[in-house]
């Protein structure tokens, strides 16, 4: 049949992105069953931040050498796949190079910077597969990254450097056919890193680079689709989600918390009985003890972490050894809401499956250890926040379990009774200042 390829191509594109379609359908579900949180104020500031966080990797930067490296592999994926659309529509019509005839001379210097990109994207993978797998740096070695989570940051790479080396070869492949003559194969003038790859298959004969460049063809665009449906499986589901997540950041001071109004009223009306509502009030629930009574903003951040440890890296509880790693934190909410959305998934409406992210994922001793510094926050290179996340299950652990160390239950006694985390009578504190008065 004539157009059997074309419709082969069209099943495997449509069934490719309809899986996408769907993996993202669940993943916004899941961010969803977060609490509300209205974060669209300042739309201009918004929009400075994806492009100086998102797309200009302005945190990347305090790190230069491994920012240009890694705006290697980032330009790579974003500019070279932009040569997926000729691909997609050369397979959809059967036409080849379809670009050529409307950019003229222009194509050439086009698929020229691809090539650098390319050959730039395959060596810089092998050097961050090094840093990894033989130097092993601290940050990437780690029991946070123990299993999957270490076999997926390599398995990309690999895909990585794998896609690269095809579009190479098929671009080598095609040249050397234009060069035979070959009247399917349109001359697009050299191209500079496949041009000296042209000698390894000068011997080889018009049907093996025929069936080499086809081959290198349909394993591009059948690799970047795959490619394409791991995202959602994959750290690097932070390609999409960097940008909504750079763009819905809290705009306020990394230093500031956010305050419960109903504690600042238990307060208040502590200090001023007379305000206190009268009769029963309303039951109150504080912190979060699972996902669903965290921030949607949080269960996003969760989504959008790249496991690049730069937040433990510079975490002091960490840096002393101590249990915590904000890395492990926002890992771990993630873990818990992916399984909710199994749940969801086979049940259609969550059942209650006797976990919950407080406890059966992250520990009394993890939250215990946070200084509340904000090191972490202020670190991430696309404005994920770990702080958040420990702030409101520490809530939850001392205001609605009770469970807080001697010394803080202390404290917590002496401000409710002595309105002051000291052991003195309200009437007692200023008798300091007497004894001032009397040496005077």
């Amino acid at each position: 049949m004539q157009f059997l390829p074309q419709i082969i191509f069209l099943a495997f594109t449509s069934i490719a992105i309809g899986l996408f379609s769907k993996n993202l359908i669940r993943i916004r579900r899941n961010i969803l069953l977060g609490k509300s949180e209205d974060l669209s104020d300042q739309p201009s500031q918004r929009w400075k931040n994806v492009l100086l966080l998102a797309l200009g990797q302005k945190k990347m930067f305090k790190n230069k050498l491994v920012a240009i490296m890694h705006l290697i592999i980032y330009l790579g994926f974003i500019l070279i796949n932009l040569e997926v659309l000729e691909i997609v529509m050369d397979g959809l019509l059967g036409t080849h190079r379809l670009f050529l005839g409307l950019l003229g001379n222009y194509y050439s210097y086009l698929i020229n910077f691809f090539e650098l990109l390319a050959i730039g994207v395959i060596l810089v993978c092998i050097i961050f597969y090094i840093r990894r797998n033989t130097i092993k740096l601290k940050r990437f070695v780690v029991k946070d990254l123990t299993g999957w989570p270490r076999s997926d940051a390599n398995y990309i790479l690999i895909a990585e450097i794998i896609l690269m080396s095809l579009f190479l070869i098929m671009n080598t492949t095609d040249r050397s056919l234009q060069l035979q003559g070959n009247e399917h194969y349109r001359d697009t003038g050299n191209f500079i890193i496949s041009g000296l790859l042209l000698p390894i298959f000068s011997e080889l004969s018009i049907n093996n680079l025929v069936a080499i460049e086809r081959v290198s063809w349909w394993m591009h665009i059948i690799g970047i689709l795959t490619f394409l449906n791991y995202l959602p499986y994959s750290k690097h589901l932070h390609i999409i989600l960097a940008f909504p997540n750079a763009y819905y950041a809290r705009l306020y001071s990394n230093g500031k918390m956010d305050n419960m109004p109903q504690v600042q009223n238990e307060v208040k009306y502590m200090m001023e009985p007379a305000l206190a509502p009268t009769g029963e009030s309303p039951a109150m629930q504080f912190g979060a003890k699972d996902v669903f009574d965290l921030s949607w903003k949080n269960l996003l951040d969760a989504y959008s972490c790249t496991e690049c440890g730069r937040c433990s890296t510079v975490c002091p509880a960490n840096q002393t050894d101590k249990l915590l790693s904000p890395r492990k934190i926002i890992m771990d909410t993630r873990d818990r809401l992916q399984e909710v959305g199994k749940n969801i998934n086979i049940n259609k409406s969550f059942q209650q499956d006797g976990k919950s992210l407080l406890n059966d994922y992250i520990t009394v001793e993890e939250l215990r250890a946070c200084t509340t510094c904000n090191a972490c926050v202020e670190e991430c290179p696309v404005s994920i926040n770990p702080l958040d996340i420990i702030l409101e299950l520490r809530r939850s652990l001392i205001m609605e379990d009770s469970n807080a160390p001697q010394e803080w239950n202390s404290m917590f006694s002496n401000i409710e009774n002595n309105f002051a985390p000291w052991k003195f009578s309200p009437e007692d504190r200023d008798k300091w200042a007497e004894e001032l008065n009397k040496e005077s």
